[in-house]
């Protein structure tokens, strides 16, 4: 299976800034062009923070003065959490989760800013057809990686949630499929409605205690 990477879903035309670029033209670019914070760059490209719209409403409103705080120097966050072409989707939404951005610079391997990804370009995962979801499971998942016969599982997708149901040899074998067609893009959640003719789990917990 091959899932998208931030390099397939980044935006590569890339809206930056200087450090030295005002207050006004950063409040223009975010305007102009709709998007919520652009990337500070050094002269080489390679990304030395961030400004967003909440960075420009904490100086407006809080009168804070000085020599910087007119300029992206000043009102940048810094040090800029970027991400890199080769992460999946998954790992680029955990980092903008936990950090609480909505935009990650996007660098190569030598530091310089190749595009941007937004949590909007995260969303067109989400908006995959229910048909091209369900032929990867059951070409992908289900024969090629599980080595199943396609008429062992039905999978079914509604909206992005899948429902597994059909016989498995094995219990064991039920959260492996459940897991990959977790990671599948476009899948929303995993209603798990299968069966199976043996419970190995016991027997290879014991296994486990007795190897």
């Amino acid at each position: 299976m091959r899932h998208r990477s931030v390099a397939d879903l980044m935006t590569p035309e890339v809206v930056a800034v200087q450090r030295g670029t005002s207050f006004k033209e950063i409040a223009r670019l975010l305007d102009e062009f709709g998007i919520t914070a652009v990337p500070v760059v050094d002269g080489d490209g390679r990304p030395v923070g961030v400004v967003s719209e909440a960075d420009l409403l904490h100086r407006h409103t809080s009168g804070e003065q000085g020599p910087n705080t007119n300029t992206a120097e000043g009102l940048m966050s810094s040090p800029a959490v970027v991400a890199r072409p080769h992460w999946s989707a998954v790992e680029a939404a955990r980092v903008m989760e936990r950090r609480r951005i909505k935009r990650l610079p996007v660098v190569d391997g030598t530091g310089r800013i190749i595009g941007v990804l937004s949590r909007r370009d995260l969303l067109q995962l989400f908006l995959r057809r229910d048909r091209a979801i369900q032929e990867e499971i059951l070409e992908d998942v289900v024969t090629r990686t599980m080595g199943l016969a396609p008429s062992a599982v039905t999978v079914d997708v509604n909206d992005g949630t899948v429902t597994l149901s059909g016989m498995l040899e094995r219990r064991s074998l039920v959260p492996i499929l459940v897991r990959l067609c977790e990671t599948v893009d476009g899948v929303v959640d995993v209603d798990d409605r299968l069966a199976y003719e043996t419970d190995d789990t016991g027997a290879l917990a014991s296994g486990d205690m007795t190897g």
